[in-house]
């Protein structure tokens, strides 16, 4: 049975009819249109990928620690900063978000290198601001290490992090490998820089001391202690008396050792593209800790770093902004995706253009994951243009959903099947003991590293998470793979075990709830899964309920820290799109909520076939340390506390997906609704795993 309209509590209305066929069809075509536009000469699709404003202020605090000074460049980086600075004075950590008080102080600290007049409105507003949230006494730990890079904090307060980590083994408790890739490779750099201490001087003129209440000198730089009696407080004890001892040892035969080891790796980590993870925080610090470590600004690797770091930047007119990273392969996945669903043939120049660039973006090298997954092939793709060492599980599942439904021509077509096999056999391989995919490392879920000091800024760690299991099982059940397989039914038992008590799941990578219920009720119905079954019904409830008046959905990044917030924000394209879907997945395309969904899509479209959004709907980083969903959101006093700015977190507005999510669903809701083929029927009677 479907869900009956009497079952639900619908946000619109009564009984709304589909909309006109031909309204679909139409905005479906100048989606075409629009993708035939912007695609890339190579066939890909990459759309901005925007943040924070940390990522200019960074960049610009590099480049003077560098000695990279461009005038023109920063003048255009102020041009953007201001341009993004709140009424209050702030910067925000996504679009609506309340000031943050790091991200202002870096920006503060930014603007002054590039010369601006402290006394100007727009500065003495920010010190306001800064000034009445505590100044820089209670920025965070990494804010912290950037201003005593140039001298603005004392190394005292900053964490302990000694570089005779890298010696230990890989299976040893604080092995650099028992963090998340993304952790590791700030780890392995800043442990040169948090032993070395290295001060950069600046200007007078150029000092923030008016950001420090009570002066310089009556500012105490110790490290906060955690409160309570647990581990984090025990593990700074021990890090602050074995810090003391450390730093008073004269002869350290391990100390170079070490910092040499470090160096190669850090120099074998580097990208072709000159990157470290394909991301902004391990690359800007190693370029600092090779800079530390005397290599000029003319060595071949700080070469290739600096121009491939230009390289994530867009000119904007008179302003200049810098990406944390960038999303190629994903975005073109993606869009391969709700081309070929929307009914392009699969020999459309536009898709065999693109699968011919997916096929040859695989990655058939080793990397960081044979840490724990020694004897596995490789068979990957990444995020971004180039990251062999990190291949990203995600990616590499939403990539075989594009190339199973594209083709190369003439005898080619193997190549592109052969791809497929090899990334599904790498799947497997990664699959954790929890039945569950995370998103670069296997069974990366050991809590107690969260305890030291250095963890207490954002993700540490990469367990297994709804989103991406979702998008592996859906993998699996279109390649026909079915429920009775026990890697499938170990992650349908994840999937379960991870369900809210309202029947909503949480989003890791996406924002959030509704983002997690646009994966998981695809999956399942992708493996056979009967639709109609209570959980799934609470699902679909928990989703309608949460429409907005004007027929779309949207959710807050707020809803990270705030409970009230789940499902709860201004429409979006994106977490629209991604309601319809888990609403055609669940058998209710025809649903009056669904209905309202896609006609919410249709009236906000754009001439141009895209969509505004502003609102950031994509996740880096909640801001949980462990990097899952948790039980407890702590409170103001408790460790790990941040309020609705999200100040360790690291949120993201995806520039193409306010546009590919939107072709997928009204495609989804079209075929559903309108033709009932054979690979979009409803499924209500598959066989669930027990």
């Amino acid at each position: 049975m479907t869900l009956q309209q009497t079952e639900m509590r619908p946000a619109v209305g009564a009984q709304q009819p589909a909309p006109a066929r031909a309204t679909v069809d139409s905005a479906i075509d100048k989606l075409h249109d629009y993708f035939r536009s912007i695609q890339h000469e190579s066939g890909y699709w990459w759309g901005e990928l925007e943040s924070n404003n940390t990522m200019e202020a960074e960049y610009v605090m590099l480049c003077r620690f560098l000695g990279h000074h461009n005038a023109d460049r920063e003048r255009h980086i102020v041009n953007y900063l201001l341009s993004k600075q709140g009424a209050d004075g702030s910067w925000s950590i996504y679009y609506g978000a309340p000031g943050d008080l790091s991200t202002s102080v870096e920006c503060y600290f930014a603007l002054k290198l590039c010369g601006q007049d402290p006394e100007s409105d727009p500065m003495r507003h920010a010190r306001e601001f800064i000034l009445a949230r505590g100044g820089v006494p209670k920025v965070r730990m990494f804010t912290r290490i950037w201003l005593a890079l140039f001298g603005q904090w004392e190394w005292e307060g900053t964490p302990r992090l000694p570089t005779e980590m890298i010696l230990l083994p890989d299976w040893a408790p604080f092995s650099i490998y028992r963090f998340a890739s993304w952790a590791r490779g700030c780890i392995v750099p800043l442990s040169i820089v948090l032993t070395r201490h290295p001060i950069r001087a600046i200007s007078p003129e150029h000092a923030i001391d008016e950001l420090f209440p009570d002066g310089r000198d009556g500012t105490d730089y110790s490290l906060p202690t955690p409160p309570g009696f647990n581990l984090p407080r025990m593990v700074h004890l021990i890090e602050q008396t074995a810090g003391t001892i450390y730093n008073r040892i004269r002869f350290n035969p391990f100390r170079k050792i070490a910092e040499r080891k470090a160096i190669k790796w850090i120099l074998e980590h580097q990208e072709e593209d000159g990157s470290w993870g394909g991301i902004q925080p391990p690359w800007v610090y190693s370029l600092i800790a090779l800079s530390v470590c005397g290599f000029d600004n003319d060595h071949p690797a700080m070469v290739k770093g600096f121009e491939g770091l230009e390289g994530f930047g867009i000119q904007k007119g008179d302003k200049w902004t810098v990406q944390g990273c960038i999303s190629p392969v994903w975005d073109t996945c993606l869009t391969v995706q709700a081309l070929a669903e929307s009914g392009l043939s699969a020999d459309d120049p536009m898709l065999t253009h693109a699968t011919r660039w997916l096929v040859d973006k695989q990655i058939l090298v080793g990397g960081d994951w044979q840490v724990q997954a020694p004897q596995l092939q490789p068979g990957g793709w990444a995020f971004e243009f180039h990251n062999n060492c990190y291949p990203d599980i995600d990616d590499t599942a939403e990539v075989v959903l594009a190339l199973r439904l594209g083709a190369l021509p003439g005898g080619e077509d193997h190549l592109r099947q052969e791809a497929i096999e090899r990334a599904v056999a790498w799947v497997a391989g990664m699959q954790n003991r929890d039945g569950g995919w995370a998103s670069f490392d296997k069974n990366n879920n050991h809590g107690y590293v969260t305890a030291i000091t250095f963890s207490d800024f954002g993700e540490v760690l990469d367990p297994s998470s709804a989103d991406v299991t979702a998008h592996v099982i859906e993998m699996y059940g279109k390649l026909g793979y079915r429920a009775h397989l026990p890697s499938i039914q170990a992650s349908y038992r994840y999937l379960r075990s991870e369900q809210e008590d309202n029947g909503s799941w949480f989003g890791r990578w996406g924002v959030n709830y509704i983002y997690g219920l646009g994966a998981v009720l695809p999956s399942l119905e992708s493996i056979g899964e009967d639709m109609g079954q209570p959980y799934i019904r609470r699902a679909v409830q928990w989703l309608v309920a949460r429409q907005n008046a004007d027929g779309g959905w949207g959710e807050s990044c707020a809803s990270y820290v705030d409970p009230t917030q789940h499902g709860v924000g201004p429409s979006t394209a994106s977490q629209t799109a991604w309601a319809v879907i888990a609403l055609v997945a669940a058998g209710e395309a025809d649903h009056s909520a669904t209905h309202n969904g896609v006609d919410y899509l249709l009236q906000t479209q754009n001439d141009d076939g895209q969509w505004d959004e502003p609102y950031f709907t994509g996740t880096g980083f909640p801001g949980y340390m462990k990097g899952a969903r948790v039980e407890h959101i702590p409170k103001p006093g408790e460790r790990g506390f941040q309020g609705t700015e999200l100040s360790a977190g690291f949120m993201i507005n995806y520039h193409l997906y306010r546009n590919t999510w939107p072709l997928l669903a009204l495609s989804r809701y079209r075929n559903r609704l309108y033709s009932q083929s054979p690979e979009h029927s409803p499924r209500r009677n598959g066989h669930a795993p027990a």
